[in-house]
């Protein structure tokens, strides 16, 4: 795929500007088996670099103090560090995999070092994140934002990268710099791309039909009977891999109970059986489950967006990633509207909009990868991934948007207008109670729709989740 638009950005420019199911928190240890296995985890040895380069990469690599310096000095330590990096990826569908490997490709072209990527598939590396990072990790690695970054950081499982935060903090929002940091205090990720998740449809298929995109819940409920009339599944779902049905609990949540009250319940401040997730769970079984496709613990996110596609689905719940399963000829066709509000009193303003982007390893900090994280901070690095990906948009808010489609201007406008942004329920939370617990009772419920066990199932573990 490809974007519509001008203005390729040249990947030798360098500017300021651009200076799971988790085993517990390491229960099992290095001796079980990680289905991630690294392609090394040793240092690298520039090939060729000048001497003040050298000097000025490895002190942002030693996390040194004195390692604040010029943007000029950055980029010249960044276009002559040379040798190679590697980098552990969960991007294993072909788009997401292909974006990453022209960012790689510019990379080597700036800077004279290669990018040895490790690839595996997407949720064989969430389920095995924790034992990945205890053994001998990829000395970068693509990961998530928020509490998820801050979990690992707790445990000391990945490294501080202030020195390089201070050459690119500039061009990121506050908002961003602050899913970057630990409870320490320190930055520890760099952000590449978000995307928002909303409800996606075709317009030519609204059109043919004479649909109106709904704002209020008796308006969505009433679209949807009228698309089961019309012979079309109202919303498409799959849920095989288990995520997917955490964006619709967290949008529920956020729209009957509040964006802070989700919160609240994602750090177990709330309890799970409290009567305003009976409701959520309530409303789902009596409103969405009767308009969704059937048979969704059978059905992959791709299976499910396949629908959308060959306009068997009227609309899709999930993230604008679902636009790397349409024809680039149909992209154009492809649009999306805001959850609708379901109580006028809590609004529609919460958007959830994950975060994706890097973290490196505890031992992995070297002038290879503190280049490689300086590289991807860069709008380049970001705008070169978006030319093939046009699912997401840039992290950085110096990043140009002539190149974006109509789709990523939109969503970065509903998010930009947002006035509350969740990160989504597996990192809004703990790792080791998403996965092992709030998946299996998800998909429970989809299987029997029954809102006391599941609230009852899910409070009883975070009980002792929580307080371990």
């Amino acid at each position: 795929m490809t974007t519509p638009g001008t203005g390729t950005p040249d990947p030798t420019r360098f500017t300021r500007r651009d200076a799971l199911r988790l085993f517990g928190t390491g229960v099992l240890g290095v001796s079980a088996l990680p289905l991630l296995s690294a392609c090394t985890g040793a240092a690298s040895t520039p090939t060729s670099t000048a001497a003040g380069a050298s000097t000025t990469a490895s002190a942002m690599a030693s996390g040194s103090s004195s390692a604040a310096v010029t943007s000029g000095s950055v980029s010249s330590a960044i276009a002559q560090v040379g040798g190679t990096v590697s980098f552990g990826s969960n991007a294993s569908d072909d788009v997401p995999k292909k974006a990453y490997q022209q960012v790689f490709d510019a990379f080597k072209k700036a800077t004279g070092t290669t990018v040895n990527v490790n690839t595996v598939d997407h949720n064989s590396f969430q389920e095995n994140i924790s034992n990945y990072l205890q053994g001998s990790p990829d000395q970068a690695f693509t990961w998530f934002a928020g509490n998820r970054m801050q979990f690992f950081a707790e445990q000391d499982l990945v490294a501080a990268i202030d020195d390089v935060w201070a050459q690119v903090s500039a061009d990121y929002s506050d908002a961003f710099a602050q899913a970057s940091t630990g409870a320490d205090g320190k930055k520890y990720f760099i952000p590449f791309y978000n995307y928002p998740w909303a409800i996606f449809y075709r317009k030519s298929v609204f059109k043919d039909k004479g649909y109106t995109v709904p704002t209020t819940w008796d308006e969505f409920k009433t679209l949807g009977a009228k698309m089961k009339t019309d012979g079309l599944v109202p919303l498409a779902f799959g849920d095989k891999d288990g995520w997917p049905a955490m964006g619709t609990f967290d949008y529920l949540n956020m729209r009957i109970n509040g964006y802070q009250f989700h919160i609240d319940l994602m750090s177990h401040k709330s309890p799970w059986d409290d009567d305003k997730v009976k409701k959520v769970f309530q409303t789902w079984k009596d409103d969405l489950l009767p308009l969704s496709q059937e048979n969704a613990l059978g059905r992959t996110w791709q299976e499910a967006a396949q629908s959308l596609v060959k306009k068997e689905a009227g609309m899709y719940l999930l993230g604008m990633f679902v636009s790397q399963q349409f024809p680039t000829a149909d992209l154009d066709d492809l649009d999306f509207f805001a959850f609708p509000e379901i109580d006028k009193a809590i609004g529609a303003d919460a958007v959830e909009a994950p975060i994706d982007g890097f973290l490196v390893s505890k031992n992995g900090l070297n002038p290879q990868s503190t280049a490689l994280m300086s590289y991807l901070a860069s709008d380049e690095a970001q705008l070169i991934y978006l030319k093939s990906d046009p699912g997401v948009v840039a992290a950085n808010k110096t990043a140009s948007t002539d190149t974006y489609n109509a789709l990523q201007k939109k969503a970065a406008e509903l998010i930009s207008s947002a006035k509350s942004i969740s990160q989504f329920l597996d990192r809004d939370t703990r790792p080791d109670f998403a996965s092992p617990v709030v998946i299996p009772a998800l998909q429970q419920f989809l299987k029997d729709g029954d809102v006391d066990a599941v609230t009852k199932s899910l409070e009883s573990q975070a009980k002792t989740i929580f307080t371990s």
